[in-house]
């Protein structure tokens, strides 16, 4: 938990270091940039969320185990 809560404030605190150039965009690509920057953040905590639930860092590719991991 404490880990998620690490890298939701790193990327926080890099998206906002780079406001100030962000913030001399035009709004429309502002808009992009933050839009992206509000997904993107996920893609490292995957690992992490996947074992928080099934104990290990990758998906199960199994279909039963699967099943009995989303149960």
């Amino acid at each position: 938990m404490i880990a998620i809560l690490a890298i939701i404030a790193l990327w926080a605190f890099i998206v906002v270091s780079a406001s100030g150039f962000i913030g001399q965009l035009p709004i429309i690509v502002q808009g992009v940039i933050y839009l992206v920057a509000g997904i993107v953040w996920i893609a490292p905590l995957r690992p992490l969320l996947i074992w928080m639930e099934t104990g290990s860092f990758s998906a199960p590719t199994d279909a039963r185990k699967f099943r009995q991991w989303r149960e």
